[in-house]
């Protein structure tokens, strides 16, 4: 079992550039940014963000966004995989990624017992009933393990590599894996308290950005081992050949300036997977756009791949959704291989000779067998996925 391959049978995403993949795909093409300001709540800071336009009423959820989101992702995964949202008679996993979870609703809770000694207990029942995997896991009758990881920004990409450890290790046959988040005044006060946040629209990589822009959204996969998708009678040409996983322990907010958990979970990946840093036809980057995320990530992948790699960063068409984003990046970086294309790192235009590489331009085509999907996290935290395609040069 520890050997068996683990296929990607159904990929599901939702964020500001699209209600599911197709819809993304599409504003990728055309190179749309679906920004503006703050609606969710009512905010005096001024920074642009991308928010998924409305949540459908099937998978609304009163105070509880977050879940919302997830449910939306995990429908378009399971509907892809050819499974119903009865598991039941399967052996399914649950591993959720998140930050915010929809647990961080709270504010007036705090203000109405300050002011008054008492407050309705909503935020309490919404913390309680906020676990991210045990919904999704209640909500399609999931009887293996669930676990929620709440690790910051690498959440999405650790869980998946969770799942991944536990189909091979034959904890179950299949497994629902990915991040969720929602927009949210505490991150979009905390980054902007740090100094981060544009103004603008970001532009990762590019020798004039300016800092990062929040968003939300979902990513989900449905990872299954090749006997378990063989049973249904389902194939996949999609999965998921490795997953690594370092710290920095260096600082709490910044990476490594030397990015030494970024190369180290990179070469971890690469080597599960069995193949060499020239096998990999593209890198999906962690790209937030702030000045010391792309320095360091990007001398590490011109340092391991060269100047010439292939690589992008989707945040300008979605956001930093937080835990979300190693989720929705893992469906996008299988979206590319599947696909065959990549869109532009839409936001980049100058170089930067500090990171000494530059993202894609325009739309590009994609032939190779592999690609990588990197994720730094405040606390030092660094992960990569390589997916995999068969049936490629």
């Amino acid at each position: 079992m520890k050997g068996e391959r683990v296929l990607i049978t159904g990929c599901g995403a939702v964020s500001a550039a699209g209600m599911n993949r197709s819809e993304t795909l599409d504003v990728f093409a055309r190179g749309q940014r679906n920004a503006g300001p703050v609606t969710l709540f009512e905010t005096a800071l001024p920074y642009p963000v991308f928010e998924v336009r409305e949540i459908p009423r099937a998978f609304f959820l009163e105070g509880q966004r977050t879940l919302s989101l997830a449910l939306i992702a995990a429908d378009e995964a399971l509907g892809e995989a050819r499974l119903s949202k009865d598991l039941s008679s399967y052996r399914v996993g649950v591993c959720m990624g998140t930050t915010v979870a929809s647990q961080l609703n709270d504010i007036e809770f705090y203000r109405s017992y300050r002011t008054h000694g008492s407050a309705p207990m909503t935020a309490a029942h919404r913390y309680v009933n906020g676990n991210i995997a045990e919904h999704l896991a209640r909500a399609v009758k999931a009887r293996g393990p669930s676990l929620t990881v709440v690790n910051a920004c690498s959440s999405g990409t650790d869980a998946i590599g969770v799942a991944l450890s536990w189909l091979r290790s034959g904890l179950c046959d299949i497994a629902l894996a990915g991040g969720a988040d929602e927009m949210n005044r505490i991150p979009l006060c905390g980054f902007g308290s740090l100094g981060i946040v544009n103004e603008g629209l970001c532009a990762p990589f590019d020798r004039d950005r300016q800092g990062l822009n929040l968003g939300e959204g979902a990513g989900v996969l449905v990872l299954e081992t090749a006997a378990s998708a063989r049973r249904r009678g389902n194939a996949a040409d999609l999965y998921l050949a490795g997953y690594g996983s370092e710290s920095d322990a260096y600082h709490l907010t910044a990476p490594h300036p030397e990015g030494v958990g970024l190369r180290a979970s990179i070469n971890r990946a690469l080597a599960e997977s069995g193949i060499a840093p020239q096998d990999v036809s593209f890198v999906n980057a962690h790209g937030t756009g702030t000045i010391d995320n792309d320095v360091v990530e990007g001398k590490v992948l011109r340092d391991l791949f060269g100047a010439d790699v292939t690589m992008l960063s989707t945040k300008g068409f979605t956001g930093h959704t937080l835990g979300a984003a190693g989720g929705l990046e893992a469906v996008f970086t299988a979206a590319g291989l599947q696909e065959g294309w990549i869109p532009a790192s839409i936001g980049f235009s100058t170089l930067d000779e500090d990171i000494g590489l530059a993202p894609a331009r325009k739309k590009t085509t994609i032939t190779g067998r592999y690609a990588l999907s990197t994720s730094l996290a405040f606390g030092g935290n660094n992960a990569a996925l390589v997916v995999g395609r068969d049936g490629k040069a």
